[in-house]
């Protein structure tokens, strides 16, 4: 396989995660009015009244749109996923003890790796910084590199985390939820905006932010089938059934490192869905080569299946708040995903 399918992992100081990731610069897109409040009206999303889940509290920071830092807070689920001391990939916290990532982040022992959550400045430790160690981490079972289905995985904490302003989990779409293309949404972590200007982010490396539209499967595939790459993957119609492309199909800026495994997040009313983790890209500000992210609903089930109760968005049905220790039906003993069910050959996905 080419350098492109494999992670970088810095060892040297902030930075690593994926090679050549990126994301891009943001574009205001006028859509119809009431496009998007009469497609979540179509699929059941309700707003819910009192005793809102912890996912779908209201955020009163504001977005910078066109621009770079994000404020502190303003992405509570955002987590910064350590090897040692270096910040390798990014990660969206889900309930008070479990972390969705990608994958291909995680190629050591997990005793190697842990989770900083309430992170803004990598370089400015606050006093909100909450370090745990990881118990268990699950790849999916259909996972096998960089650009395959499946990137994804389930990081189980040490312990449960208390949810405050600066750490809070992000809501997840159920498996019937379909994410139009054109939609608006926000890609986050501390490698945006990077390759364009070989440069790395300023001292003390504040947490970026950049909003996308979403582009579909066909369009995207069809992006990549209009020109070639020496670090393009084999074949046609990479994009697969479980991702998803968000970007400009001209390239603008870019991400390099650092920004696997993070939330592609979009807001309904006043909460957020995960609809996306951040998998792979070539190179930087390529043109017809959008980012690609694993799309989450496919995957709401097998998640749901090591979790009893997580914060999800199911259609026709308000937020579940999820419980307090994280717990899965499983019982006390999980099975790492290498002995799980394969839910893929079981038409899961």
């Amino acid at each position: 396989m080419r350098g492109w399918v494999t992670p970088v992992l810095s060892r040297s100081g902030e930075g690593g995660g994926r090679s050549r990731v990126y994301n891009y610069l943001p574009r205001h897109i006028r859509s119809p009015a009431g496009l998007w409040s009469e497609r979540w009206s179509q699929l059941g999303l309700a707003k819910t009244g009192p005793g809102k889940a912890a996912c779908e509290q209201p955020m009163e920071s504001p977005r910078i749109v066109g621009g770079n830092n994000a404020e502190n807070g303003a992405w509570p689920w955002q987590v910064s996923i350590r090897e040692g001391s270096n910040h390798i990939c990014g990660g969206s916290l889900i309930a008070e003890s479990w972390v969705v990532s990608a994958a291909h982040c995680f190629n050591g022992n997990k005793s190697v790796y842990h989770v900083n959550l309430g992170e803004y400045q990598l370089q400015n430790p606050s006093e909100n910084l909450v370090s745990v160690s990881i118990k268990e981490i699950y790849h999916h079972p259909s996972y096998t590199n960089i650009s395959s289905s499946g990137d994804i995985a389930l990081v189980e904490l040490e312990r449960a985390v208390s949810f405050n302003e600066v750490i809070r989990p992000i809501c997840l779409p159920a498996s019937s939820v379909e994410f139009p293309a054109g939609m608006e949404c926000w890609v986050t972590g501390w490698a945006l905006f990077v390759c364009l200007s070989s440069e790395s982010l300023e001292a003390p490396k504040t947490l970026q932010e950049v909003q996308v539209p979403l582009i579909d499967r066909d369009t995207c595939n069809n992006l990549f089938n209009t020109s070639s790459y020496p670090d393009d993957p084999q074949g046609t119609d990479p994009i697969k059934q479980d991702m998803i492309c968000a970007g400009y199909p001209e390239g603008e800026k870019d991400a390099c490192q650092g920004d696997s495994g993070g939330p592609l997040v979009c807001k309904w009313d006043n909460a957020w869905l995960l609809a996306g983790v951040v998998s792979w890209g070539v190179e930087c500000a390529r043109p017809n080569r959008p980012g690609v992210y694993i799309l989450l609903p496919p995957y709401a089930d097998w998640i749901q299946g090591y979790l009893r109760t997580i914060p999800v968005t199911v259609p026709g049905m308000s937020v579940m708040q999820p419980n307090s220790a994280g717990a899965s039906p499983l019982g006390p003993g999980l099975v790492p995903l290498a002995h799980a069910h394969n839910w893929a050959s079981m038409g899961h996905l």
